[in-house]
């Protein structure tokens, strides 16, 4: 198989787009002279024998010497060498002009080339009841001649083919110049500088790939703001847990007997557990918001085996809690076009959220189904104490918690199911419990 011309070897787009269009010029430049060329020489040689015939019945019209004289006296008959020769039909000649050599009586009327003294000529005979005309005319200057006004015939061509060249230098110029626009505005920038490019004056076929840099450039910019606002909350919202856990270890060192030193050393883990579960979720987050789950491609998700799973996991987390948790799911619905693992956070989200908000005795429920309006819902809802109306858009809020809650968290869980589910296209809805009086938190796909 063979490769492609400059394959593996850099190349200026400019100069093949000029090379190519230059040869392209000079290839029909030179196939229009030559085709200028046979034609001229081929009319010119058509008006020779037009020129020819038009002597021959001029000296039809009488026999005397002087109407031949008269006929080759014409410039145009003396400039294209004619020879005339007048034969009486007993083959005797009357007449022979003075710049010609004797040539042999042709037995062919009309036009004929012929051969007379190792020279080739083109001979017109015209016969008369009286006599034979013949009007030649030497091949080699006849083509000489032809050739002379082919040339002149392609001249305006040969001059024309540099003006052209030209002209596609200028124009394949004049295209490429928002590219190198647009190449010296990425040279000049800073490194910090991640703003989108300007693609109002590219050409079309350009603009797509000035796109497509544009939105490598926003979620670059996205990723660095992930990044500076992952590194704040976490310097923001570790401060405390640390501090807390300082505590913790001077008191541990302190512990007169083994019990204290068991309790505080309990109370050091649960407070490392704290502090790795918000830096995980911290993680978590800062990955949403920068769309590192957009860049694999969507595959069809089973929400019902998801939910099913995730239910099974945390069931000893209920248990610990004193709570039930159960699920129904329809597991005829549809799969979900999706990240799995991007859902599969955003359901443990929800449910720890509900768990850990539910007083002992509660009931958690997570549901698949479709609703009246035929759409498909991922639901989790629970029998603990809600949020007011009021409170439901700010709980969406990064680190915002409900005034007055006694369970532990970082305010990051709904903010990361948030996150999910925008990137998947789908709606939250927070709203009351019909059945079981809590919290209710819809994914709507």
């Amino acid at each position: 198989m063979s490769k492609p011309l400059w394959t593996g070897r850099p190349f200026s787009l400019r100069a093949r787009l000029i090379w190519a269009l230059l040869g392209v010029v000079v290839v029909a430049a030179g196939l229009q002279a030559v085709s200028i060329y046979r034609t001229a020489r081929a009319e010119t040689e058509a008006l020779f024998d037009v020129q020819m015939q038009r002597i021959a019945l001029a000296l039809s019209a009488g026999l005397a010497s002087e109407v031949a004289s008269d006929a080759l006296a014409d410039p145009q008959a003396k400039a294209q060498d004619m020879i005339v020769q007048i034969w009486r039909s007993d083959g005797i000649m009357l007449y022979r002009s003075s710049n010609s050599r004797l040539l042999p009586q042709v037995a062919v009327l009309g036009f004929s080339d012929a051969r007379a003294h190792g020279v080739a000529f083109r001979i017109y005979a015209l016969q008369t009841p009286t006599q034979v005309i013949q009007v030649a005319q030497e091949a080699a200057s006849r083509g000489q001649m032809a050739g002379q006004v082919a040339l002149r015939s392609i001249v305006p061509v040969l001059l024309l083919a540099p003006l052209i060249m030209l002209v596609v230098w200028w124009v394949v110029a004049h295209t490429l110049a928002p590219l190198a626009r647009t190449r010296e505005q990425l040279a000049a920038r800073q490194a910090d500088d991640l703003s989108p490019l300007a693609d109002a004056d590219l050409p079309l076929e350009v603009q797509p790939l000035v796109q497509e840099m544009n939105l490598l450039l926003a979620r670059l910019q996205a990723a660095f703001d992930a990044l500076q606002r992952f590194v704040g909350d976490a310097a923001h919202e570790l401060r405390t847990p640390l501090a807390a856990l300082r505590l913790q270890v001077q008191g541990l060192a302190r512990a007169p007997d083994d019990a204290a030193r068991r309790v505080a050393s309990e109370r050091v883990m649960a407070g490392i557990d704290r502090a790795t579960r918000m830096v995980e979720q911290l993680l978590h987050l800062a990955r949403q918001e920068a769309g590192q789950m957009q860049a694999a491609p969507a595959q069809p998700v089973a929400v019902a085996a998801l939910c099913e799973m995730t239910v099974d996991e945390l069931q000893p987390l209920a248990q610990q809690a004193g709570l039930t948790l159960q699920h129904e799911l329809d597991e005829t619905l549809a799969p979900v076009q999706g990240q799995a693992d991007a859902l599969g956070l955003l359901l443990r989200n929800l449910l720890e959220n509900a768990l850990r908000y539910t007083p002992a005795g509660g009931q958690v429920r997570c549901r698949w189904y479709r609703d009246a309006e035929g759409r498909q819902v991922l639901s989790v809802e629970d029998s603990g104490p809600g949020v007011v109306p009021e409170e439901r858009e700010r709980v969406l809020d990064r680190f915002y918690r409900v005034p007055g809650t006694s369970a532990h968290g970082s305010g990051l869980g709904l903010a990361i199911v948030s996150a999910v589910a925008r990137q998947h296209g789908a709606q939250l809805l927070l709203d009351a419990s019909e059945e079981l009086g809590g919290l209710r938190v819809r994914v709507i796909f």
